[in-house]
């Protein structure tokens, strides 16, 4: 007996830079041909030092998560978001994460922000090395790389 036929789906990291909205367009775009559904991942955790934030409380992190997935769906897809796409808040480092969520996934797709012209950044490059399915990595388009040149203001990791 032939084994049921597996609806595609495609996992995407988003961290609300230029390069995580980048790839939510090529998932997209990669969505209908395929048929397929697209999930976009948020990924938070409790940053080191965690016992401050314990007494403190930690929705504030998984907030600015749903906050800035909410507006990387919006620069990407407009008001309305497409029914193939489904968001997605997850608790841990986005590494793990997405590695985790590619068991079931037919392509992984995240964004590059790696420092310097030849090198991944580490979640990006981490999927890259131990996804458990075909992984897609975006660059942020050209004008969003010309833009940030000369801003001091950088993200030291790329966490999809």
């Amino acid at each position: 007996m032939d084994a049921p036929e597996r609806h595609p789906r495609i996992v995407v990291g988003v961290d609300g830079s230029d390069a995580s909205i980048a790839a939510l367009h090529a998932a997209g775009s990669l969505a209908g041909p395929l048929g397929a559904t697209v999930e976009a991942w948020a990924c938070w955790d409790v940053p080191p030092g965690y016992g401050l934030y314990l007494v403190v409380g930690i929705e504030g992190f998984e907030y600015a998560a749903r906050q800035s997935l909410e507006q990387a769906l919006a620069d990407a897809f407009g008001p309305e978001l497409p029914a193939f796409v489904h968001p997605r808040v997850v608790r841990g480092k986005a590494s793990e994460q997405l590695i985790e969520g590619s068991r079931n996934a037919s392509l992984l797709i995240v964004g590059r922000r790696g420092h310097g012209s030849l090198v991944l950044g580490s979640v990006s490059s981490a999927c890259v090395s131990h996804a458990h399915c075909p992984v897609l990595v975006v660059h942020a388009p050209e004008e969003a790389a010309h833009r940030k040149k000369g801003s001091h203001a950088r993200k030291n990791d790329d966490g999809q």
